[in-house]
């Protein structure tokens, strides 16, 4: 189960079902495998595919119209790029991201809370880690489970530790990765934190966010991976195409 070094994200515009949908799903799929297209030219290995336009997104339950919605996203991505794809169903339907796997070329998913309680802004989050085992050995054994601690726009319960955290998540949920990310999108990973999570694990640590063309050689010092967005998209906006220069530029500095 290997997950690509460096992971591009494909930030889908709203699909349908979502309040932002504009009734043109072609046009969202068409922008999805450009974006793909562009990050393959720049050089990535991996392209990360996920309903980021679907705001406000319900906590672990995505409707069967966005799961129908990726599957065919996932299935342009891969056919434009043929690199290696993820999904990530938002907020965080890891048994959802499972089946669109299972119906694609898709070789790993995100999960943003696989185990313990996150409090987000869609309520406490729970991780479904014996869920997503069994299902992932009868439906797709060979798709990598990449597992966020502490993800980004959420706040962990009093008490509990990063360390405590991500020993849970690699001794006991059936991750194959870990995420490591700053607070929100696009804001850059504590390098303390960073630390004491490498420290921590025995699988490979990825960062989940806030990597930069400027940051990312010092970053991937300590981390394996990362995953990338905000920071190669026109103008660093998240919900902007893909900034084929800005892309390169990112994948110079981080060979």
């Amino acid at each position: 189960m290997t997950i690509p070094r460096l992971v591009g994200m494909v930030h889908l515009g709203p699909l349908p079902g979502s309040p932002g949908f504009l009734g043109d799903f072609d046009a969202v799929v068409a922008d999805a495998a450009v974006d793909a297209t562009l990050l393959a030219k720049a050089g990535f290995d991996g392209v990360m595919v996920e309903n980021f336009g679907d705001a406000p997104f319900f906590a672990s339950d995505a409707p069967k119209v966005t799961v129908a919605a990726l599957t065919t996203a996932v299935n342009a991505v891969y056919e434009a790029s043929r690199l290696r794809v993820g999904v990530n169903v938002l907020r965080n339907d890891g048994l959802a991201a499972l089946a669109v796997a299972a119906a694609t070329p898709a070789s790993f998913i995100r999960i943003n809370v696989l185990s313990g309680t996150m409090y987000t802004d869609q309520g406490p989050i729970v991780g479904e880690a014996a869920e997503v085992a069994r299902l992932r050995s009868q439906i797709c054994p060979d798709v990598a489970i990449m597992a966020d601690v502490f993800v980004k726009h959420a706040t962990p319960p009093q008490g509990l530790t990063l360390v405590a955290a991500t020993d849970d998540l690699v001794e006991r949920a059936g991750a194959d990765a870990v995420v490591v990310s700053g607070r929100g999108t696009g804001s850059p990973t504590d390098l303390d934190q960073l630390r004491a999570v490498t420290e921590s694990s025995r699988l490979p640590v990825y960062l989940g966010s806030g990597v930069t063309m400027d940051n990312v050689t010092s970053m991937l010092a300590l981390a394996d991976g990362a995953i990338v967005g905000t920071s190669i998209k026109i103008d660093g906006v998240s919900t902007n195409p893909v900034d084929l220069d800005a892309a390169k530029a990112f994948i110079r500095a981080a060979i």
